[in-house]
């Protein structure tokens, strides 16, 4: 493989996991205690990378300093932090969890040490180097499948925050997998082709990270806060009311409204028609023909209509500015962001963004 094709991997990487990790700490989208924590283990990963990679390329005495921190015990203690702050576990209430930041602290001592005794090149500086590095590997491994067992165990987290913090677990595990390999080619092989390898997943990973990691988990936070908000404020929206008209005398019917305005089932995502005639006691054929009957819609778009005013409810109310559209789809009951988009348009004749606009400046 072309070298200089696998040396742009690398830098892409790196700055990739820097542009990551600032928008993190910046973005007032992002920006959050777990986010803080999660920006300091890719800050980790990228200055990981850029320092193998110039120990590879080029000599010289900054590097060598460098290479004294050993960012990869770093790296797992920040993602342990992320996930456990994530699920509000227990351990952050207690002071010891802060030792997992101990093996960083004291490689970093040790390293100097060694540098300041001109120990390098002797058979200490061998046996340190294959003990941090059996340590940080073993670290790694410890932490991120402890985090995995206490983010399953969680009963403090929704399943689609769940469902997303479970991923971005498996993707970790995925890299230390690689990164173990790599470690085992060096030092048994003499070669850093695996070394690539890594470089590249990771590119691939940090762009996972801030779209699926971090932006599909915020968007997941911000509808868990709304819903919250909704439910212990039930007057931040305007109530859901339609109209029965006087012909629409049908029990199937008013207790269908019934179960829209007073359960919301339309929130559901994944109502489907035989969910609803389920609910009704009745047959999916015999629910869909009452409607058009009655009311002259089909079972979606009946659906639609209550899930596009929650939504007009949340976009005019200044109070849910800072939430996102998306956010506020899922908040609805829309499964996702091009759902909602497409049947705000096609009601409104607008964008929901559009929509939010109009109401500032109307």
């Amino acid at each position: 493989m072309d070298k200089t094709l696998l040396d742009f991997a690398m830098i892409a990487s790196v700055i990739i996991g820097y542009f990551v990790g600032i928008a993190l700490i910046t973005s007032s989208f992002y920006k959050s205690r777990a986010n803080n924590y999660l920006a300091l283990s890719l800050f980790s990963m990228a200055n990981l990378t850029l320092i193998e990679w110039l120990n590879i390329s080029l000599s010289s005495v900054i590097v060598d300093i460098l290479l004294l921190f050993r960012f990869d015990f770093l790296f797992a203690a920040a993602l342990f932090t992320y996930f456990i702050i994530q699920i509000k576990h227990p351990l952050l209430k207690s002071k010891w969890y802060k030792w997992i930041y101990f093996p960083f602290i004291g490689s970093v001592i040790i390293e100097f040490s060694l540098y300041l005794l001109d120990l390098y090149g002797t058979i200490y500086d061998l046996i340190v180097f294959y003990i941090k590095d059996i340590a940080s590997i073993s670290l790694n491994i410890f932490l991120i499948f402890w985090s995995r067992k206490l983010i399953r165990n969680s009963n403090s987290i929704s399943e689609n925050k769940r469902h997303w913090l479970l991923r971005l677990n498996l993707f970790v595990i995925c890299l230390i997998i690689i990164l173990i390999l790599n470690r085992v080619e060096l030092h048994l092989l003499d070669s850093i082709y695996s070394a690539y390898v890594l470089w590249i997943f990771m590119s691939l990973f940090l762009w996972w990270i801030l779209y699926y990691g971090v932006f599909r988990l915020q968007v997941i936070d911000q509808k868990e806060e709304i819903h919250n908000y909704l439910v212990s404020n039930k007057t931040a929206s305007k109530p859901i009311k339609k109209k029965i008209n006087s012909s629409t005398s049908s029990k199937i019917i008013t207790q269908l409204y019934a179960l829209m305005e007073d359960e919301e089932l339309y929130k559901n995502p994944l109502l489907s028609r035989l969910d609803l005639a389920a609910r009704l006691e009745t047959s999916e054929g015999y629910l869909s023909q009452i409607i058009n009957q009655e009311i002259n819609k089909s079972v979606i778009q009946f659906v639609n209509e209550y899930r596009i005013e929650a939504a007009k409810n949340l976009l005019q109310d200044p109070m849910f500015n800072k939430y996102s559209i998306e956010a506020i789809g899922m908040e609805a009951g829309f499964k996702s962001k091009s759902a909602f988009y497409d049947v705000f348009k096609t009601s409104l004749e607008m964008s929901p963004g559009a929509y939010r606009k109009f109401q500032k400046t109307s």
